[in-house]
């Protein structure tokens, strides 16, 4: 199964003084261990590399360059799928937040839901099942076990 990633669940994953960090670092690595694989999109890239070099989140922010470094391995690693929005992506884009009267605080986390569901990603790696679940169509993957 393919398990597309959602910025704050790559955060958590990459970032030691998050809460769930040592959660998100178990369930990849277990995920992993079953023959599973991840697809990552550009935006997740972008704002992971906006979050996680902010000085006002964390005391111990990452460089800029770390968090280029950090984002290059993800997005090259050999499990890991690129995920580019197409015309499809936009037309679903267009359609779920016309169908789901979303506003503007939810224009990013549509597209990228979008971007995955157009490309066959139905399983979301994240820290915030709410972002997707209104589509009906996500299975979302939280850091923590049951």
């Amino acid at each position: 199964m393919i398990h597309g990633f959602d910025t704050g669940f790559l955060v958590a994953a990459e970032v030691a003084a998050h809460p769930d960090h040592a959660a998100a670092r178990a369930r990849i690595d277990a995920l992993r261990m079953n023959g599973d694989r991840f697809a990552l999109a550009p935006q997740v890239l972008a704002e992971f590399i906006h979050v996680v070099s902010d000085p006002k989140r964390f005391s111990r922010p990452l460089t800029m360059d770390a968090a280029l470094d950090r984002s290059k391995a993800w997005w090259n690693s050999p499990d890991v799928e690129q995920v580019t929005p197409d015309d499809d992506a936009m037309i679903c884009f267009f359609d779920w937040m016309a169908q789901h009267q979303l506003g503007r605080k939810r224009i990013l986390d549509t597209l990228l839901a979008a971007n995955y569901f157009r490309a066959g990603v139905v399983s979301i790696l994240t820290t915030n099942a709410r972002d997707f679940t209104i589509f009906g169509v996500f299975t979302c993957i939280l850091p923590t076990f049951p």
